[in-house]
Formats: C-alpha cells, sequence, structure tokens
C-alpha cells in the first residue's frame, strides 16, 4: 500500500494531505476556497492543490492513481450530481467528473462527516469497532455510519444523515425544507437562539455553555433542554444502529456536558435497561476530515 492523499473541501479553506502506508502523515497544505468565485474556481483550486501535494511527496505504488475527497452534502445515486452541499455553487454539478479531468486521477468522494467517521475508526476514538457512528455538531449536524473499516452510504447516499431526522412536527423550520429536524435543535446556532428566546444576550454556544457550567441559571436552563433533546436524537440512532461507539465531533463536541449528563439522557431515553455503547469525544480534532478522505483512497 502506497502513499494516499486526501483532500478536505470546505466552504472556507480546502485542506490536503499526504499519508503514507502506515498512516503516517508526510505533508499538509491549506488554502481558501474562495467559494464567492465560482464552482470552476473551487474545482481549479482543488486540482492545483493535489498537484503540489503530488510534488512534495509522489505517490508510490497502489493508491497513487486516487484521490479521497470530503465535502458537505453527496453524489446523487441518480445522476451522480453533488446534492445538499451548503457550498451551494457545488449542487447540481458533476463535481467528482469534473475533477477527475482536472487533477488526471480517479477521484473517490465522500460526504465530510462520512470522512470523519471513518478517520476515527481508522486511526481515532472509535480504532477496532466494527460499528461506528460518527457525529459532527456544529454550525450543523450531521453523522457517518463506519461498519467493519468501511463508510456505509445506502443506496440513496443518505445514510447518517442524522441532522435531518425529526424530532419534533412544531420544531423551528429546516433549510431542508422540514420542521423540527435534529439539526434546528442541537447546531451551535439552534443552541444560540434558544438563548436569545430565553432572553439571554448574543453569545456564542460555546460561551453559553460554559456559562452554564459556571453556574449561570438562565445559561443551565437552556442548556438542560439542548442536552435532553440530545439525548432523545441520539438514543432513536442507538436503538436503531446499536452501535459500539459513538464519536462527536464539531465544535460542540468540546462541552463538557455531553459527556456526563448527555450520555445519563440517552441512557434515560434508549430502548433498554443499560446503555453500553461508549459516547466519546474525538481524538483527531479538526484533522479527521482530511484524514478520513486520504482513507478513502485505499484500495
Amino acid at each position: 500500500m502506497g502513499e494516499r492523499i486526501g483532500i478536505d473541501l470546505g466552504g472556507t479553506k480546502i485542506e490536503g494531505v499526504v499519508l503514507a502506508g502506515d498512516g503516517t502523515e508526510l505533508v499538509r497544505r491549506r488554502v481558501p476556497t474562495e467559494r464567492e468565485r465560482g464552482y470552476d474556481h473551487i474545482v481549479g483550486r482543488v486540482a492545483a492543490l493535489v498537484g503540489e501535494l503530488r510534488t512534495l511527496a509522489p505517490p508510490s505504488v497502489d493508491d497513487g492513481d486516487r484521490v479521497g475527497i470530503g465535502t458537505p452534502g453527496s453524489l446523487s445515486a441518480r445522476d451522480a450530481t453533488l446534492k445538499n452541499s451548503n457550498t451551494v455553487c457545488l449542487n447540481g454539478r458533476r463535481l467528482r467528473d469534473d475533477l477527475e479531468r482536472a487533477i488526471g486521477l480517479e477521484v473517490v468522494m465522500e460526504n465530510d462527516a462520512n470522512c470523519f467517521a471513518l478517520a476515527e475508526v481508522r486511526a481515532g476514538a472509535a480504532r477496532g469497532a466494527r460499528l461506528a457512528f460518527g457525529v459532527i455538531l456544529g454550525t450543523g449536524v450531521g453523522a457517518g455510519i463506519v461498519i467493519d473499516g468501511r463508510v456505509w452510504t445506502g443506496p440513496q447516499h443518505v445514510a447518517g444523515e442524522w441532522g435531518h431526522h425529526r424530532i419534533s412536527d412544531d420544531g423551528p423550520p429546516c433549510y431542508c425544507g422540514q420542521r423540527g429536524c435534529v439539526e434546528t435543535f442541537l447546531s451551535g446556532p439552534a443552541l444560540e437562539r434558544a438563548w436569545g428566546d430565553a432572553g439571554g444576550a448574543p453569545a456564542e454556544a460555546t460561551v453559553i455553555a460554559a456559562r452554564a457550567r459556571d453556574g449561570d441559571a438562565r445559561a443551565a436552563g437552556v442548556v438542560a433542554g439542548w442536552i435532553d433533546r440530545f439525548g432523545r436524537a441520539l438514543a432513536n440512532v442507538v436503538n436503531i444502529l446499536d452501535p459500539d461507539v459513538v464519536v462527536l465531533g464539531g465544535g460542540l463536541s468540546r462541552v463538557e456536558a455531553l459527556y456526563d449528563r448527555g450520555i445519563d439522557a440517552v441512557r434515560g431515553y434508549v430502548f433498554n435497561d443499560e446503555l453500553r455503547t461508549r459516547i466519546v469525544p474525538n481524538a483527531l480534532g479538526d484533522s479527521a476530515g482530511v484524514i478520513g478522505a486520504a482513507w478513502l483512497a485505499q484500495r
């Protein structure tokens, strides 16, 4: 198994890495996405970054003719165009095909949450798990499923889209067109909105969580509601998948309450008299997405 190139195509930055056959990082580079300049510009940025990585650490054998790329959204099973990306200029475009032409290599593309989950199974907090559920809690909410070391996407390429599982018929409206999706309750903006509705002055989600931890009664009430919904939503996942481990990523994964009261909330709603699924913080941090993308390139 030779070196592998991975690309994490985000809304604000594009990050690339080359991993050695044993998973050791050889080189890493990052450039701004500049998505306001449009689709063709982004394709060119990715192609240029891959070219630079190949020059700095030339892939040798086996996997050197493939590139793994993680991006928000996923490929349509109907026509292979990208869908559900928050970098909206990518939606409806044949991004994988256009990147293959621009790069001159085979491209293996997956949702960024899937890349996160794969990285944590191969080299992080879920190492060795047969079934892992990797959660992103941040500006948005997403998840990926990895079974026996392989990403499971499903026939419609929506497996793991936990953020758009509805938990309330009369909840807040979601950009997907539904109401009461998990994302409308558990994302950073959702926590900030709940804080504002409770009369709090504008503050970031992590600041609100810190105030709750430090004894602010209003923040404690808001975070208690957020934790309860986390328990309800994740218990549904446990009831359906019964995973070995749930790994939490994204900016809100650093909220300490998730790993005591959050686990207790899941335990209280799961359809069992005990909770054996481990719920743990990620081990790879912001590196997980690009590392998982590189693992995609492995044959």
